[in-house]
């Protein structure tokens, strides 16, 4: 299989399927994750580094026939048998198990849901040929599919192939450093800007053009009448939580800034607590929300926070969705100036920034960059009884009994002295004691060069993307 030329990211994820492809012995694996993030474009191009023959097969959601005949002419075609004749999946994949006992194999099943479906007892069958084959196959099977929550069940305990994968990728979205991979001739401020709205997904920054301003990618290809992505949302939510009630309506809410439990549930049309925590569960197992605690009081619902993980969806659910009928009937640039450019550039870009910096810390936490690695990240919520007040500082690492405070400024003009000593106030004013404090800034620093930096960490907006 040919090797994708403008292929991006992913090191870790084709270290691990190399790794994989080495093994002399049966092998199997579980690749899963959300629509257009990248799976079959990773396993493809992973193929395309090994040396050992490959059967790709994309199921179909069809009868099981039809799927028997099209797997086995793709094995015909790759190892130069005349056309095969199977009634049955089983019968197919037996043959290839025992093929790959005398040269190793890759055998990939793509939206494995599909063909789950339309055979019964499927889970079955395939663990029934691992353990026959186990001691005599060197067939790599690879199971992939976008279904989320049908993918995940393969991995519990009731499940007759639970215990049997070797490798899982629940394969997420890029991180802001591996997407800014996509636009590399954009400025860093507009790379933080086309993060806050295309994401990860690499199905969507690749559509990015890098003739066009930020402004004009974003009416093209979503903020305008017919644009590429103008139902991509909505579709991608309909195939994940077609039989969910009150979805959308959720969705909206956390995009206007609700997410605390009790704020969606009043905010929402949902009818009562069991009913949302229903939905919010069946959000975060298909990882369309994501759930976020304290970390100084992790165990504290009343003070959990639920957002939602995808920046398209975001986008779309904060200024598309709740004005679609403005949208057909107004020219894209009125519209995009009307509801969108003051907010976007005020609001929205700013706090997918604070996002930015977390991702940014974590990466450098990972690779032992950092003066004084941390444990945990994430909020730190705060009681302020004096001033009748509390709330929280949205990036706070902690290392053991240690607290380093950030604070993520994207402003077009530098950060001063005076700015800074008045966040540390603030900060221990709110009972926080820190060993560091660590600031972010778009735009660098005013006025610092005689201040004692022993308890500052200072970043400007191009060390994100050295």
């Amino acid at each position: 299989m040919r090797a994708s030329e403008n292929f991006l990211g992913r090191r870790n994820e084709l270290e691990k399927l190399a790794s994989f492809y080495s093994k002399n012995s049966l092998q199997t694996a579980l690749v899963y994750g959300r629509r257009r993030i990248g799976k079959t474009e990773l396993i493809k191009h992973s193929l395309s580094k090994t040396e050992i023959q490959s059967v790709y097969f994309e199921s179909k959601e069809t009868f099981e026939e039809n799927n028997v005949a099209s797997l086995s002419e793709i094995i015909s075609d790759v190892l130069g048998f005349p056309p095969l004749a199977f009634k049955s999946i089983e019968e197919v994949l037996d043959f290839v198990f025992k093929q790959a006992s005398q040269k190793e194999l890759v055998l990939v099943i793509d939206e494995y849901p599909y063909l789950q479906k339309v055979v019964k007892g499927l889970d079955s069958v395939i663990q029934s040929l691992i353990d026959k084959y186990k001691n005599e196959s060197k067939v790599k099977l690879i199971l992939c599919g976008s279904y989320i929550d049908t993918m995940k069940n393969l991995l519990e305990k009731q499940n007759p192939l639970f215990g049997r994968f070797d490798l899982i990728i629940d394969l997420k979205a890029m991180d802001y450093a591996d997407a800014a991979l996509f636009y590399q001739d954009f400025s860093d401020e507009d790379k933080v800007r086309l993060y806050s709205v295309f994401g990860g997904v690499p199905y969507y920054t690749r559509l990015i053009d890098s003739e066009k301003s930020v402004r004009q990618n974003v009416i093209d290809l979503i903020a305008s009448p017919g644009s590429r992505l103008e139902t991509e949302v909505v579709m991608f939510l309909k195939s994940e939580i077609q039989k969910m009630g009150n979805a959308y309506e959720v969705f909206e809410t956390l995009a206007k800034g609700k997410v605390k439990f009790s704020d969606i549930l009043s905010e929402s049309a949902v009818s009562s607590s069991p009913t949302l925590s229903d939905i919010l569960e069946k959000l975060q197992r298909m990882e369309l929300v994501r759930k976020y605690a304290p970390i100084n009081d992790e165990n504290n619902k009343k003070k959990c926070g639920y957002y939602i993980c995808d920046n398209l969806s975001l986008f779309y659910f904060k200024y598309i969705y709740r004005n679609l009928s403005r949208l057909n009937v107004m020219n894209p640039d009125v519209f995009f100036d009307r509801f969108i450019q003051q907010d976007f550039e005020e609001q929205y870009v700013p706090k997918c920034f604070e996002e930015i910096c977390r991702q940014y810390l974590v990466r450098k936490n990972k690779s032992c960059e950092l003066e004084n690695p941390f444990e945990k990240i994430g909020r730190y919520y705060y009681d302020d009884p004096a001033n009748r007040r509390n709330g929280e500082f949205d990036i706070v690492t902690q290392n053991g009994k240690d607290f380093t405070f950030y604070e993520a400024k994207f402003r077009s003009t530098p950060l001063t002295k005076a700015m800074i000593d008045e966040e540390i106030r603030q900060v221990n004013a709110a009972g926080l004691s820190c060993r560091k404090y660590g600031f972010f800034s778009r735009s660098g620093f005013d006025g610092i060069e005689n201040t004692d930096k022993n308890d500052l960490l200072l970043f400007e907006l191009r060390d994100l993307y050295k």
